[in-house]
């Protein structure tokens, strides 16, 4: 936990009334973001992106598995978030393992949609191999190295680049003479195909500190918040997925006013993203 004095309270408080945040940035203003792509290179894809002093890797592993019956056109992906102990005091013992799971469920809800798949960011019938029996199973795994606030959004920023990395293998199926055959399905180790993250969300938190709601919050600017709605937005302006944690309650207009805003501030955050995915690509070809 962050341990402020009520200087220290005040001072968070009133920098953001006054728009000019202890960092020196306005309340709709992210911190310095740098990526990395194929940190990890036994995964499929890979990322590593700084939010500041906060500090994620993602990596995505694909493999083939069989659709689920009650969705035979789709493929399947799991979402995996580790907190490092020595990423922060508090995520030794279970603190780490309560959060992991908060944020591993909240990145579920904002790439994947709800139950049903409605919204998803994420296409799983692009992960469909042989509709009804053979598909590929994606399994997203975070780590937090260091963490200074806003994780979910950094967690986020980094699947979404890791996914701009990943290349699923090419694969020739052979279905057999009857269609109760289980297909033969030769997966190739020299072709891949990119995935298409042409719908891939970001996801933008706006954390509510006194009567203002601030983007990007430091772990001091958190530990002053209310409440907290994250809205997960693709390219085209499309929600996702929606969170929020905090107990206090807000009304439906500021609810309708936190997403407004969360539309207009994700369309800057992708396009920072797209121009430092194009750079970490570049360096990599070098």
């Amino acid at each position: 936990m962050v341990g402020l004095s009520t200087g220290e309270k005040h001072f968070i408080h009133g920098g953001i009334a006054q728009d000019l945040r202890s960092d020196g940035r306005k309340r709709l203003h992210f911190r310095p973001i740098s990526v990395e792509t194929g940190v990890i290179p036994q995964a499929n894809g890979s990322a590593r992106v700084r939010l500041g002093a906060t500090d994620v890797i993602v990596s995505i592993k694909a493999e083939l598995g069989k659709p689920n019956s009650f969705q035979p056109d789709k493929g399947k992906v799991a979402i995996f978030i580790d907190c490092s102990p020595t990423a922060a005091p508090e995520f030794e013992g279970r603190g780490g393992e309560e959060l992991s799971s908060e944020l591993s469920v909240a990145l579920e809800r904002c790439f994947l949609g709800g139950k049903t798949g409605t919204g998803a960011g994420i296409d799983l019938s692009s992960l469909i191999v042989v509709e009804g029996k053979v598909c590929w199973d994606l399994y997203i795994d975070g780590l937090v190295i260091s963490s200074d606030g806003n994780l979910l959004d950094a967690l986020a920023a980094a699947i979404k680049v890791a996914l701009s990395n990943t290349g699923i293998p090419k694969v020739n199926v052979d279905l057999g003479a009857s269609p109760d055959d289980q297909p033969e399905v030769d997966v190739s180790d020299e072709e891949f195909l990119q995935f298409d993250t042409s719908g891939v969300p970001v996801v933008v938190t706006l954390t509510k500190v006194g009567r203002h709601y601030i983007v990007d919050a430091t772990l001091e600017e958190e530990s002053q918040m209310s409440s907290a709605v994250s809205v997960s937005v693709n390219r085209h302006g499309h929600i996702c997925g929606l969170t929020k944690r905090g107990g206090a309650g807000l009304d439906p207009s500021v609810i309708l006013d936190m997403i407004s805003v969360a539309k207009h501030v994700s369309q800057n955050l992708i396009s920072v993203l797209d121009s430092e995915i194009a750079a970490a690509e570049a360096n990599a070809d070098e």
